[in-house]
């Protein structure tokens, strides 16, 4: 099978793509439950269709560029789970087939074909995590595709137009998940290893990579949501995301696969002499990626959503030396299918009755997020949640911009301050929902600030629930 795809043939592009789709599809049709970081994408999509702007009438932290994408996507579609996951799949082949043309056009190793492409999807294939679509695994898309961008095209070295680029792209990665604009690093870094001049090229690239935050940021001081834009997606940095994927020591455990082909790889690429310069500043950059990718990793304590994919393009690079000509090339046949058939049943030990319970590992499915039963009658329903769990939403609307709790703390944590009250009452009383769900139980409190708003709202009789009763 190695040597199959060691080849550059439309035969062996169109046998990748049946056995990818033939390794993933089967899942995505048995069904996979909705994540808490898809739940957050499907409201912010749905509600910045329904005309709100981010960080003016949304208290999201969700990057801009990623939010614009939902709603577009919910534009589409109302409430679109399965065009997501289409997506996200898109997106990972795109981000495949990108790298595997870039290492060959600029032959970065003595050997062609679609191992690399194989290599990419395999151990993506390891984990659901990846069938969700996530800002970062949008964002890493625009990296990637940087990377081009990033490699001169003659002795001269860049031109102007390509490091802008590469900035742009980037950029646009971090307007999407703010801790990829650490992969400014590996640009810079290019750029001293392949550039006669540094600096110039570096300011080059830096220009680039802020062009897309000065459109953005201009836009949003003209529709004044600059305050929140910066309190909501700058002012955390890289230190105070919110995590929704799956816990960390399951994403560790999950990464065991693809970080002993990591380490193989880089193990056999060390002792691997490169003819040409290019190919040992080539290796030299994608060890610095390496780095960058795993510190991106750490923000979030590897919790964020489709983390694995940050790995995968120094993954895929390294596995060149580990899949180049070897004596026994039958060894490298049998770790190849050793990768294919831990992708297997890593994805579908749900399914196998007692390989959850010997593997230790939980299936990601049981992370999802379903239905609260306690709230199955309310749907179709405006509803604000003054709490923490969201899943009240599934079958409801939010109707205010009070939708991350966490930030909404920035009002509903300091209620014995008149501003904040004020606050209150004017993001909430132009459209005041049907329902609100008091997790905290701070409504009684809120009545006696503000009973003109909150006086109308009575008891259901489940747990926490208040109705709005109009007057006749």
């Amino acid at each position: 099978m190695l040597r199959f795809f060691k080849s550059s043939l439309p035969a062996q592009l169109l046998a990748l793509l049946i056995l990818v789709l033939a390794l993933r599809l089967p899942l995505l049709w048995l069904g996979l439950p909705v994540t808490a970081a898809e739940l957050r994408a499907l409201l912010v999509g749905e509600r910045l269709h329904d005309g709100a702007m981010p960080y003016r009438d949304l208290f999201d932290g969700t990057a801009p560029l990623a939010a614009a994408t939902f709603a577009v996507l919910d534009a589409l579609l109302s409430r679109p789970v399965w065009l997501y996951r289409v997506f996200a799949l898109v997106l990972l082949l795109a981000q495949a087939f990108r790298l595997n043309m870039v290492l060959n056009r600029y032959d970065v190793h003595p050997e062609r074909g679609y191992v690399v492409t194989l290599t990419y999807l395999l151990v993506g294939s390891v984990s659901t995590d990846l069938d969700t679509l996530s800002p970062l695994l949008l964002g890493h898309t625009f990296v990637v595709f940087s990377l081009s961008a990033l490699l001169p095209t003659s002795r001269e070295g860049y031109d102007n137009r390509r490091l802008f680029r590469a900035g742009f792209l980037i950029g646009l990665g971090a307007l999407c998940y703010l801790p990829l604009s650490l992969f400014v690093i590996v640009g810079l870094f290019a750029v001293v290893i392949f550039a006669a001049n540094s600096f110039r090229s570096s300011l080059l690239l830096l220009c680039g990579f802020f062009f897309p935050y000065a459109l953005v940021a201009t836009f949003f001081f003209y529709i004044g949501a600059m305050p929140g834009f910066v309190q909501f997606h700058l002012q955390p940095g890289l230190t105070d995301l919110i995590a929704s994927g799956l816990p960390a020591g399951l994403q560790l455990r999950l990464l065991i696969v693809p970080g002993l082909v990591l380490v193989l790889g880089l193990l056999r690429s060390l002792g691997t002499s490169l003819g040409l310069v290019f190919q040992v500043k080539f290796r030299q950059m994608m060890l610095v990626w390496l780095v960058v990718a795993m510190a991106t990793a750490a923000v979030e304590q590897g919790a964020a959503p489709g983390v694995l994919v940050l790995l995968l393009p120094p993954l895929a690079y390294f596995s060149l030396f580990l899949w180049q000509r070897y004596q026994h090339m039958w060894l490298l046949e049998l770790g190849l299918l050793l990768i294919l058939n831990a992708a297997v049943v890593l994805r579908y030990r749900a399914h196998v009755p007692g390989l959850e319970a010997v593997l230790q590992m939980p299936a990601e499915s049981r992370f999802g997020l379903h239905p609260d039963p306690r709230y199955a009658s309310i749907r179709n329903q405006t509803l604000l949640i003054l709490g923490q769990d969201d899943r009240a939403y599934f079958h409801n609307r939010p109707a205010t911009p009070y939708l991350d709790w966490a930030l909404s703390q920035v009002d509903f944590g300091h209620l014995t301050e008149y501003a904040a009250v004020v606050r209150i009452a004017q993001r909430i009383g132009t459209t005041p929902p049907d329902y609100l769900l008091d997790q905290a139980a701070i409504v009684p409190r809120l009545k006696q600030l503000l009973p003109g708003l909150f006086a109308p709202y009575e008891p259901t009789g489940m747990p926490g629930l208040y109705r709005r009763q109009v007057k006749q």
